[in-house]
């Protein structure tokens, strides 16, 4: 059986291109789904998760890669990487925080680093796009939780500076109990 939700095979060629030897740097972690694949790969992995109960998780399922349990607008546990992975993580935020965390993430890559990111789109219906309280333009308290979800110009907007888009696709993702619609955008740092 196929692994669900392997997005991350087309992108090895390319981690491993900007790694630069560095490990990968995993901005919301979770259980450690995308560390394990990205350890398989031969990458050392840092991954920082707000939940102790997902970094317990991701340390039992990623022995070899060092976990953080720290909210991700905290100081990062790295000084640079070549690589940043979000997956969906940037989507809790008011959109001045959201871009601050886009710019901290901007500063710790290495010149021509890559961001490998998923958001919440807009037609993530399954995962609260729609009928919950509105906190702001896309952005929903769903659950208890503030959640934002982004269209196209949105993504596009919340990368303008600094980046070079490599790909921009809206994906459906097969890892949760209902299919998940995300915008797949993987960027590269470029000088500003």
């Amino acid at each position: 059986m196929a692994p669900r939700d392997p997005w991350l095979a087309r992108w090895l060629p390319l981690i491993g291109e900007r790694a630069a030897g560095l490990p990968v740097f995993e901005l919301g972690c979770g259980g450690g789904r995308d560390s394990e694949v990205l350890a398989a790969a031969g990458h050392q992995v840092v991954g920082i998760d707000l939940s102790s109960k997902a970094i317990g998780n991701a340390r039992g399922r990623v022995p070899s890669a060092t976990f953080h349990c720290q909210d991700i607008r905290a100081p990062f546990p790295v000084e640079c990487a070549g690589v940043v992975l979000a997956s969906p993580s940037l989507h809790y935020f008011a959109w001045p925080e959201t871009e601050a965390l886009v710019e901290r993430i901007w500063q710790v890559l290495l010149p021509a680093g890559v961001l490998l990111c998923r958001l919440n789109s807009t037609n993530d219906h399954h995962h609260g796009a729609s009928g919950h309280p509105r906190i702001d333009d896309d952005y929903y308290m769903v659950d208890g939780e503030p959640k934002r979800f982004f269209d196209r110009a949105a993504t596009e907007r919340l990368f303008a500076r600094g980046w070079r888009t490599l790909s921009l696709e809206e994906r459906v993702i097969d890892r949760y109990d209902h299919p998940k619609w995300v915008w797949e955008t993987i960027l590269q740092k470029n000088a500003d």
